[in-house]
């Protein structure tokens, strides 16, 4: 397919498809963290693109391709985070191990609402390869994402195995198994993608492995919530994308642009939303509850109605 790129100050967004566009358009040794959250090879739609290959082995080689060409791009001192399918991580594991320095396997747990499975154990996480080029020269920012420690700390314990024995410390670096939520349909972070992942996740992995200025690139950038991140954060972003539905939600969340092909950037809103939208709530909180028309005083306004007003003003804005 045709490449196209959008960019804006220190962020780029391409449309095309990730093997040609790292190939061919990114330097070698150039970025700082790679985040790679591939199609899983397991069917789920992606705006009608199904992520099945024609064999497992099939699946496995297209990823072999490109995870050469991140390691590739990749500058000496950098770091690569890769997610994958449980069933396909241990081929990975054993690929990349040969390549590149693999320092944690990493789990990020989730709860789940609904089902999971009733004749197996059902999955509530997802792994993550933590690798670098240079064991002995890479980014690491402990002090950017220190987390309670709730052991000893909050039990006021006393470390007794230091030479003046003291309380144990209250912060600590994450361990390799995160308790992260995932992304919710009533999330203000939603967008309209089956795999979104979260702002948290994202946050914890770019003030780890990179600097204020540094370069991140997600090659399957989906909802580009690392672009999004590294933004945020003050870090140079490159996200790839095939998925022109996607490309508008890089579009805006980046604020590269605001209309694309004639059409207004906005989020689009949830099926609640709508509801709200093409129903008389306004006139009916106005008219029944929150005046009372014999004195002409006002009443306090319910949080149900101060958020319909809001939503109201961030739509109309484009905001949203």
């Amino acid at each position: 397919m045709d490449m196209e790129v959008f960019k804006k100050d220190d962020h780029a967004i391409f449309w095309g498809d990730a093997i040609e566009v790292l190939s061919g358009n990114i330097p070698d040794n150039s970025v700082d963290l790679i985040f790679a959250d591939p199609p899983y090879n397991i069917g789920k739609s992606f705006n009608g693109r199904k992520d099945k290959w024609e064999s497992e082995e099939a699946y496995l080689q297209w990823c072999y391709s490109w995870f050469d060409l991140c390691i590739q791009k990749l500058k000496s001192t950098g770091s690569f985070y890769l997610m994958a399918a449980t069933q396909n991580m241990p081929y990975f594991d054993l690929y990349l191990r040969k390549k590149i320095h693999i320092l944690s396997r990493l789990v990020w747990y989730y709860d789940s609402s609904g089902v999971q499975a009733r004749r197996y154990f059902g999955s509530l996480y997802e792994p993550i390869l933590f690798c670098v080029k240079d064991k002995n020269e890479y980014t690491f920012n402990t002090g950017d994402i220190l987390v309670e420690a709730k052991t000893g700390a909050k039990r006021r314990l006393i470390d007794y195995r230091i030479p003046v024995p003291a309380i144990y410390n209250s912060n600590k670096v994450p361990g390799n198994v995160w308790e992260i939520p995932r992304v919710r349909y009533r999330m203000d972070e939603y967008e309209n993608h089956p795999t979104q992942k979260p702002v948290e996740l994202l946050e914890r992995i770019i003030l780890a492995s990179s600097n204020t200025g540094d370069v991140v690139l997600d090659p399957f950038s989906g909802t580009f919530t690392t672009s999004f991140v590294a933004k945020k954060l003050g870090r140079k972003s490159i996200g790839i994308e095939i998925e022109e539905e996607y490309i508008k939600i890089g579009l805006r969340r980046l604020q590269i642009q605001t209309h694309y092909k004639g059409e207004e950037l906005r989020r689009e809103l949830r099926s609640y939303e709508k509801k709200i939208l093409q129903s008389n709530s306004a006139s009916y909180y106005l008219t029944k509850n929150r005046w009372n028309t014999n004195s002409h005083s006002k009443l306090k306004p319910s949080s149900k109605f101060i958020n319909f007003i809001t939503t109201i003003k961030l739509y109309i804005s484009g905001l949203i």
